[in-house]
């Protein structure tokens, strides 16, 4: 049967794009002010149409989030080129982590997206591997310059960088830089005057996940699984 001429396929088609361009502002506005949790029919709302068109463009939350930040590998990528680009290995480690704070301190969606591990999520893997390798660059090359102690690993920075970054929204809403004055000084612990023997070994990165996922369904069972600063790679 022949298409009606009162909806042709261009019409249609146009019709589709307007629709998911609506439901991608919609969702990008609500992660940003409250988060991955949303649920999904208020996005729907948000942008004018039913469920059903949202699901019929986006069948998964997942699939919906990795199209929203499907340029945050980009930023993450971007700030870890400049950090390994600089001569001072501990500058470029402040700078990275700092940019990396900004991010997820003015959006919630994107804190949520680097502190859960939803390895579902397109691209989120190749990004914890891209930043473990930056962070870990970083301490090697800080260590032989002498500025960075020398027990210190990339799970060190990770496991306690992330309960910091995971609650941003909460100092955010306090003051929106009170997050520099944590960051340096949790990064001031790592540094060679402050070094004092520490007592026991690290976690290794298997173990870090899981860790703060049963933190995460201890503070709310229905949300996705929570990790450190960004997810790291390899973890089931």
């Amino acid at each position: 049967m022949a298409p009606s001429s009162a909806n042709p396929p261009g019409r249609l088609r146009r019709d589709a794009q307007r629709n998911r361009e609506l439901l991608l502002a919609a969702a990008r506005d609500m992660f940003s002010r409250h988060g991955l949790d949303v649920p999904l029919d208020q996005i729907a709302k948000e942008a004018g149409v039913g469920n059903a068109t949202l699901y019929r463009h986006f069948p998964t939350r997942e699939a919906l989030i990795g199209e929203v930040f499907a340029d945050a590998g980009a930023g993450v990528a971007a700030a870890g080129a400049d950090a390994l680009a600089a001569e001072d290995a501990w500058t470029g480690l402040e700078g990275y982590f700092g940019r990396i704070f900004e991010l997820v301190a003015a959006d919630r969606g994107i804190n949520d997206l680097v502190t859960q591990a939803i390895p579902t999520i397109p691209g989120m893997i190749e990004i914890s591997r891209r930043h473990a390798a930056t962070v870990g660059v970083l301490i090697a090359r800080a260590q032989e310059q002498g500025t960075m102690r020398r027990d210190v690993v990339t799970m060190d920075l990770l496991f306690l960088l992330g309960p910091l970054c995971r609650a941003l929204p909460a100092t955010t809403e306090l003051r929106p830089d009170l997050w520099r004055r944590y960051l340096a000084l949790l990064l001031d612990g790592f540094r060679v005057p402050a070094a004092h023997p520490l007592p026991v070994p690290p976690i290794g990165e298997e173990h870090l996940d899981r860790m703060f996922a049963d933190l995460w369904e201890a503070q709310a069972p229905e949300a996705p699984q929570a990790a450190g600063a960004l997810p790291t790679p390899g973890t089931p």
